[in-house]
């Protein structure tokens, strides 16, 4: 039989498969991929991708062009930036509502002055809105009239009846009777933010009064009108944020006593006046709360620890950040919660994490299930309780935070490469006495030389390092059974060869800022990072740039702030391989000159984020070059640039 001399063109796979062969991408990666031709770019575009994705955008006339093109969606969610009260803005938000009102699911407007005028004429047509996002808009209040006629609360309540979050943070002349009128519209919520809002919880400055009688206020909110809401809707509403308020413990026990009301997510963040006795009134009313956000209350003892442990059984995230009057006592009952995933004790200056051991030793059947362990600035923290939490978190942990622990060392860094494989973030920033070892599992016996000459420039591994691939995790003479980690079993783990920190295979974040005792030769192969952060590191050169570029092509973010030794040489081999790249910090590279920009201008297109900031040799005619040549670019960073900083006698 002859061959046919003509080709025929391979079929094309159904729309179906290609979503389906998509939905192993990451979302970077599914963005390179659409790309390829139309079908690719059609797979790509499906709803099953889309249900997190929001358009943010600038108030310009180029942005008339892309809600055109959005209207092509079914549904969308949008940020717009800079609004005000001019031609732009108003042709913008009626394209707006011609185009993708009923398709619209969450609203916000950020750095805004909107007129009313223009937000009335936006609302009635918004009639899927599920997310309403007006923090600091004071313009839209400052008048008190907002909302103020009944047709226009008809049409906007008639759009709005659906809306579950309403974010009002940061509003400084909120009111009574604009709060009312607003809320009216949207009976069914579920989330409410009054974050940072000026709310009159105990006395009206203005009438010289205690709150609690006569008419609403035209010029601040009341506790009187927040719990008249939450009464109203205690039926849905489920999550509160008074975060930066002046909330007192009396205040804070009215909310709590609303009858019928049930709160899964309560934000008191920056509360200073709450006590210990409103923390336990407040668990006692509300014992369904599965997320507490408590940190800086700086009255808080550990007696609110232990209000929480016995009585929000159902708890999930747990944040105490700041609250430095907090010790250990309480822990131990707290990591016995059975749905603790998240608990953040940052600046917690006392904690030292032995209580955290004992409670997660106990039954593993009760043992709080942790995804995310914050411990950012708890000095006492060591690498006994750092190794004795790898070995019992395991394969669950998927966040750990370890900055500024400065009494951390190469010890916990092996135990983290060695018992938590599922690791997606880890931040190690200013841990001083991590070095190269810790990162690469070796042992001062390792194949490497040590170089005293050369001052303090650290060990200088052999030509053979570079094969020496991924580590195989140690045996642990305590494998088979967890339990405290003691000084011996440290020292049984030191004469053995540790885990690199290239075993993290899923890891996707990196800090490293700080870790002054890293060189060129940690620096490695990371293929799946998404974020790294190598700033004020003496001695990496662009030996390590070169490398981050050709193995972690996948980075949208690179901080290499203060690093002396990154050049434009280092840029000129990294950035044609990180064309993905959306953050970097570049400041105080005092020997990055205009010729880095021109390459950010060819190779990085998608960037969002530039800091050139204290680089003398960086000119400012090309720092508006860059702003002018990157599309997507939103911030360009560059204080003190072309200026000498260096001391003269």
């Amino acid at each position: 039989m002859e061959e046919s001399d003509e080709e025929t063109e391979a079929p094309e796979l159904p729309l179906e498969i290609l979503v389906y062969i998509l939905s192993f991408l990451h979302a970077a990666d599914r963005k390179e991929a659409s790309l390829v031709c139309r079908s690719w770019y059609n797979a790509s575009q499906d709803q099953s991708y889309q249900r997190k994705v929001t358009f943010s955008f600038p108030a310009s006339a180029a942005s008339l062009e892309l809600v055109r093109g959005l209207s092509r969606k079914s549904r969308c969610s949008l940020r717009i930036s800079q609004l005000d009260g001019f031609s732009v803005s108003r042709s913008l938000l009626l394209e707006v509502g011609l185009r993708l009102g009923p398709k619209v699911e969450s609203l916000a407007l950020p750095g805004s002055s909107v007129t009313e005028a223009s937000l009335l004429g936006l609302l009635p047509c918004l009639t899927s809105l599920r997310r309403l996002d007006l923090r600091g808009l004071d313009s839209l209040f400052m008048s008190g009239a907002f909302l103020s006629r009944e047709e226009h609360r008809r049409q906007v309540g008639s759009a709005l009846c659906g809306l579950e979050e309403l974010d009002l943070s940061d509003l400084r002349y909120l009111s009574d009777l604009t709060f009312t009128r607003l809320t009216g519209c949207t009976p069914r919520l579920r989330r409410l933010s009054l974050a940072g809002c000026h709310i009159a919880f105990e006395f009206d400055p203005y009438r010289g009064c205690p709150v609690g009688a006569g008419e609403d206020s035209s010029a601040l909110l009341s506790l009187r009108n927040l719990k008249r809401l939450l009464t109203q809707q205690k039926s849905t509403l489920v999550a509160l944020d008074l975060s930066r308020t002046s909330i007192t413990p009396e205040s804070l026990r009215a909310i709590a006593q609303v009858q019928d009301l049930k709160l899964e997510e309560l934000f008191l963040q920056g509360c200073k006046e709450l006590t210990d006795y409103s923390v336990e009134i407040l668990v006692k009313h509300q014992p369904g709360l599965l997320q507490l956000d408590i940190s800086e209350c700086m009255e808080l003892t550990s007696r609110s620890v232990e209000a929480v442990a016995r009585g929000l059984k159902s708890l999930s995230h747990l944040s105490l950040s700041h609250d430095w009057r907090i010790t250990e006592k309480g822990l131990a009952d707290l990591l016995v919660l059975p749905g603790l995933k998240v608990l953040d004790l940052s600046q917690c200056l006392n904690i030292s994490g032995a209580e955290i051991v004992s409670g997660l030793k106990r039954s593993s059947t009760s043992r709080a299930p942790l995804e995310t362990l914050n411990f950012r600035s708890c000095t006492y923290i060591k690498d006994l309780a750092v190794f004795s939490l790898a070995q019992l978190l395991g394969s669950r942990l998927r966040e750990l935070d370890l900055t500024s622990c400065v009494n951390v060392t190469d010890l916990s860094v092996c135990a983290i490469a060695t018992y938590l494989q599922r690791l997606l973030v880890l931040r190690l920033g200013w841990c001083k006495e991590v070095t190269d070892w810790g990162l690469l599992g070796l042992l001062q016996d390792a194949e490497c030389e040590l170089h005293n000459d050369t001052g303090d420039n650290g060990p200088r591994f052999t030509r053979t390092f570079g094969n020496m691939g991924f580590f195989k995790p140690p045996r642990m003479p305590f494998e088979d059974k967890p339990k405290l980690v003691t000084q011996v079993d440290l020292q049984q783990f030191t004469e053995q060869a540790g885990a690199s920190l290239l075993a993290l295979r899923r890891l996707q974040e990196l800090d490293l800022s700080a870790c002054m005792k890293l060189t060129d030769s940690s620096v490695t192969q990371y293929p799946d990072l998404q974020r790294l952060a190598l700033s004020m590191l003496p001695d990496i050169t662009d030996a390590s740039l070169e490398s981050v570029g050709r193995h972690c092509r996948g980075l949208t973010s690179l901080t290499l702030s203060h690093c002396p030794g990154i050049t434009d040489r280092g840029v000129a081999q990294a950035a044609p391989h990180l064309q993905r790249l959306q953050h970097l910090h570049l400041s105080g590279c005092s020997n990055i000159t205009d010729r880095s920009l021109q390459l950010l201008m060819q190779h990085c297109k998608r960037l969002k984020t530039v800091d050139v900031s204290r680089c003398k040799n960086v000119s400012m005619a090309t720092v508006e070059l860059l702003h002018a040549n990157l599309p997507f670019l939103e911030n360009v960073h560059y204080k003190l640039v072309g200026a000498d900083l260096s001391l003269t006698d």
